[in-house]
């Protein structure tokens, strides 16, 4: 660790034990925001912290190991040298995972996120693939505790998923299912196919963070609003109350419809959110083409028109284009237990960002 590195975990060290200090202040316990503040910057604080301590811990127990190695005796001397065996390692695992707890945080990694799955190419088959993709990220919702509110489905004369949207709200949504975004392939027989060829169709995820009222302001006059009696399921209030809502962003043309609920103030206000989130998601894939692929590539935003996985259920068999990574579990996958694909995009975004900021600090040098 250089003598930099280890100066600016020591400035965070400190600053994290004046959070602890503060956060027993009886002043800023009485005030609620403040608390609230301290609280959360102390809590961001908190893994790097614990990470550097157990650092420094490797750190004295490798210095004792290698001042023993000098020792007259020769079987302190070994044990010495099998102790520098066995911290070494430890204390490169650490650093490792210091440098990826002192990455820049993605602003957007805290947000709630509305989620888009489309049938592409395949007809019936991809409509039903879309919906058993769904049913794969509300059960991965379940998992983590997440709030799944659908705003608009339309479904297929087979049962299958046309077209669905939902908010997904609770803690770190946006940070696990931001590298979804993309194409997502599925090989497998049909059931409708009677000579068992294998066919191939596709739908599109997309995955967008949802935006605050205060970072996309809507003005009342850009929207046109429609409403209209809801179809599907619902009961007795179907078609027959306009109930449903379609809203139109008249600057940029974007069309939001949500018919989920069955008041029609509660359909505007899920409309809203989506539209906002869509709006939002422009502007940022302005911003980034502003920036230019570099940046593009670093936040993993990547190109829905990509491949991004194949589904090949006859093979059990799940590859991930981006990584090379491949699972033979497709049937665990499909129930929502997608941790260790989130984990390995995560992983190797980060490992990517380490590379560019080490390619930049050593341009800077």
């Amino acid at each position: 660790m250089s003598p930099e590195y280890a100066q600016k975990l020591d400035k965070i060290e400190k600053h994290f034990q004046e959070l602890t200090d503060q956060m027993a202040d009886p002043a800023v316990i009485s005030d609620g925001d403040q608390y609230r503040k301290v609280s959360k910057a102390h809590s961001d604080l908190s893994d790097i912290v614990a990470k550097y301590r157990e650092y420094k811990q490797s750190l004295s127990q490798l210095e004792q190991a290698k001042a023993m190695l000098v020792d007259p005796d020769p079987d302190l001397r070994e044990m010495a040298q099998m102790e520098l065996e066995m911290v070494q390692p430890e204390l490169d695992r650490i650093d490792a995972e210091l440098k990826v707890l002192l990455l820049p945080k993605d602003p957007l990694d805290e947000k709630d996120v509305v989620l888009e799955i489309r049938a592409g190419t395949g007809g019936d088959e991809a409509t039903l693939f879309a919906a058993e993709v769904f049913r794969m990220y509300t059960r991965y919702a379940e998992v983590q505790r997440w709030k799944v509110e659908v705003t608009h489905v339309s479904e297929s004369s087979v049962g299958g998923l046309k077209e669905v949207l939902a908010l997904i709200s609770g803690n770190r949504v946006y940070s696990r299912l931001k590298y979804e975004s993309g194409v997502h392939r599925v090989q497998r027989v049909p059931a409708t196919e009677t000579q068992g060829r294998v066919h191939t169709s596709a739908i599109t995820v997309a995955v967008l963070p949802e935006a605050d009222e205060v970072e996309v302001r809507i003005e009342e006059k850009d929207l046109r609003i429609d409403t209209f009696c809801s179809s599907g399921p619902g009961g007795q209030s179907v078609n027959t109350t306009y109930s449903a809502v379609r809203m139109t962003h008249l600057p940029t043309g974007v069309i939001v419809s949500c018919q989920d609920e069955k008041s029609q103030i509660k359909n505007r206000a899920k409309a809203m959110r989506v539209m906002r989130s869509r709006l939002y998601e422009l502007e940022l894939e302005k911003q980034q083409a502003a920036i230019g692929a570099e940046r593009k590539s670093m936040v993993g935003s990547g190109d829905r028109s990509e491949k991004i996985r194949t589904y090949n259920f006859p093979q059990n068999r799940l590859t991930d284009h981006r990584i090379g990574l491949t699972l033979h579990q497709l049937d665990l996958v499909m129930e929502g237990r997608i941790d260790q694909i989130v984990d390995a995009l995560t992983s190797h975004y980060q490992a990517e960002k380490l590379e560019q900021d080490g390619a930049e600090g050593n341009k800077a040098a």
